[in-house]
């Protein structure tokens, strides 16, 4: 089972990451500004003894705790050097297992290896770190994002789905579109309009966000309308749907083998090329006059094509009509990258490459190895614990004594 989690970690992006391990300074103990007692404030100590304490750790297995006297209560308490906690597993050691983790091991491997390098921890104890330091990120993040910390002019959005327990989890994730930072990862009860409406308007707001980068699914549109923001739906998914429709469509036009053309009065051959002349605008998508006026002649051209009566199927006149209809509506969504400036002259490229890195990065490629997560918490804190590491990509690294108490 090592060997495997061992192989899996060397193909995962996360092995992209740098982390930066607590250090463990035994030589420095941090000063103590208040008694950490209840009820009593003092802030005159007295050092009031030496107290050696075993640690599990990379390099040292002893460290001296110094015990410390209140002026004022009377009471003592132990004052650990940097990187020792209460416990008797440093920091170092925690992060170490958090590397493990977040590489692709299972809990029970990264115990595994910790033991054959000679830092024996438990499995149960390697689950606490990785957790300890999931929700610690969690805590930064959701309050920097409560306090709107720093403007996100385009705000990128998306579902992913994750087993949990048997069941199967809505994740939303939201990412700065325009650099690929995460900010927000959260557990939705679904993926309908009114969920997707709420999560995303306390973000939009926190954020000062102007658009949003979806893809075209329907409960994005109505949430970015009644959001207040613009939105960009990913030109791909469009382009994508709409050849695979142009394909499917063209050869019943080309004949009109159900007659709905011909009641209309529109030749085969105008219908085939109304089909092509649709393509060929999602595809280049160029936000002009005229292209908006093509699209809405095309779309009148079918406007007498009749709905079917219930439990008949639509003509291929009337799929025609809603189609066109469909792409004309999505027009604005569909070209305003071309002509959207963040407030710092940033541009938007028309995709949803930044949402579909961040769920395949740091949610789906640490899940892949996985049979599912046994708990709700679970989910948000190890996919937000590998997502603020891939924040740091960017910079000297991902310091974990800031997470790890």
């Amino acid at each position: 089972m090592l060997a495997r989690s061992v192989r899996d970690a060397a193909r995962s992006p996360a092995m992209r990451l740098t982390l930066i391990l607590p250090p463990v300074r035994p030589e420095v103990s941090p000063a103590v500004e208040r008694c950490p007692y209840a009820g009593c404030g003092g802030a005159h100590f007295q050092r009031w003894q030496a107290v050696p304490k075993p640690l599990r750790d990379t390099v040292l297995t002893e460290v001296v705790a110094r015990r410390e006297r209140c002026a004022r209560c009377g009471r003592t308490f132990r004052v650990s050097p940097v990187g020792v906690g209460p416990d008797q597993t440093s920091a170092r050691l925690k992060g170490v297992a958090v590397m493990f983790s977040v590489l692709g091991m299972s809990y029970g491997a990264a115990s595994a290896a910790l033991g054959a390098l000679g830092w024996p921890l438990s499995k149960v104890a390697v689950s606490y770190a990785v957790q300890g330091a999931g929700a610690a990120v969690a805590g930064l993040r959701r309050e920097a994002v409560a306090r709107g910390g720093g403007r996100v002019a385009a705000l990128g959005a998306d579902l992913t789905t994750v087993r949990c327990a048997g069941q199967w989890l809505t994740v939303g994730l939201g990412v700065d579109a325009v650099r690929g930072t995460v900010l927000s990862l959260d557990v939705l009860p679904n993926g309908e309009a009114a969920t997707l409406t709420a999560w995303l308007e306390q973000l939009a707001t926190a954020l000062g966000a102007e658009v949003l980068v979806s893809d075209d699914a329907d409960p994005f549109k109505i949430a970015a309308d009644a959001t207040g923001v613009d939105q960009q739906v990913g030109k791909a998914h469009v382009q994508r749907n709409t050849e695979a429709w142009v394909d499917g469509i063209e050869p019943a036009l080309a004949t009109d083998a159900d007659g709905s053309l011909a009641r209309i009065g529109v030749a085969p051959s105008q219908a085939v090329a109304d089909c092509r002349a649709l393509l060929r605008l999602v595809t280049e998508r160029q936000p002009t006059p005229e292209a908006a006026a093509t699209l809405e002649a095309i779309h009148r051209r079918y406007v007498g094509a009749a709905k079917p009566a219930k439990g008949e199927a639509m003509s291929a006149a009337y799929r025609l009509r809603l189609f066109s209809l469909d792409r004309w509506n999505l027009w604005p969504r569909l070209t305003r990258y071309r002509t959207w400036a963040g407030p710092d002259g940033d541009t938007l490229d028309g995709t949803t490459t930044a949402c579909e890195r961040a769920i395949g990065w740091w949610v789906k490629e640490r899940y892949r190895t996985m049979r599912g997560y046994k708990r709700e918490q679970s989910v948000l804190n190890v996919s937000r614990l590998i997502a603020a590491m891939g924040n740091a990509l960017d910079g000297a690294g991902f310091a974990l004594a800031e997470v790890i108490a």
